[in-house]
């Protein structure tokens, strides 16, 4: 199958850069182009493409707010694609709260073209683009700024304890190996176990389960 791509930057020569680079893959087509985020999202809705590499710095509306907008369509739009943001620095509020949004990861805008091809690729398959403990390094960051939200702390009170245990690994960047050998359980529990936490707690994916631990202080920096 061919992964269709919007690509979404105020800056031409990057959009152009981007499209080269993916539009020479055989597996993937880039089908729109947007300056900024009012268009990105317009674009999407009409485009319905497989992923959104969204640039989190714009004038006017932001990477952030456009994807907070593609994750929550309005009812006539049934469509909500992968979203890959695009940014210059590697600690980026905005990418920490993108991510919170719904977006699958971010992507450095100096990155090597196989990393951007890669991206795409991995996004659309449905997994998250970046490993737990990347986003541990951007989110002890902030975690050290910012305190615990209460908002945050009340949405994991329907865990149950084991649940509670589990997801303080997976912010800790354990796989469900890994998990399963620490608490001395089977692997296919652990599955079972972060389905259910991901159903509770409305997360698409690992990156944001890895966010929330550490947005209702579950895990500390450090610790």
């Amino acid at each position: 199958m061919t992964v269709s791509v919007l690509i979404v930057d105020d800056q031409a020569m990057v959009r152009a850069g981007f499209a080269a680079i993916l539009d020479a893959q055989p597996d993937i087509e880039v089908v729109g182009q947007a300056a900024d985020g009012e268009e990105a999202v317009a674009l999407s809705h009409r485009l319905r493409p497989d992923v959104v590499l969204m640039d989190v710095r714009m004038p006017g509306t932001n990477g952030l707010e456009a994807t907070r907008r593609l994750m929550d369509p309005p009812p006539r739009v049934d469509h909500r694609p992968r979203v890959v943001i695009l940014t210059t620095f590697d600690i980026d509020e905005y990418v920490h709260d993108a991510l919170a949004a719904g977006a699958s990861g971010f992507l450095l805008k100096d990155a090597p073209p196989a990393d951007l091809v890669q991206a795409v690729r991995v996004v659309a398959s449905g997994d998250a683009l970046l490993a737990p403990s990347v986003t541990r390094r951007l989110l002890e960051r902030f975690a050290e700024q910012r305190p615990p939200s209460d908002r945050h702390t009340l949405r994991l009170a329907g865990l149950t304890e084991r649940e509670r245990e589990i997801l303080e690994r997976i912010a800790r960047g354990r796989s469900n190996t890994e998990i399963a050998s620490e608490l001395f359980i089977a692997e296919q529990t652990v599955k079972t176990h972060v389905t259910r936490i991901f159903a509770k707690l409305g997360l698409r994916d690992r990156v944001q389960a890895v966010i929330l631990a550490y947005d209702a202080g579950l895990v500390q920096p450090d610790r």
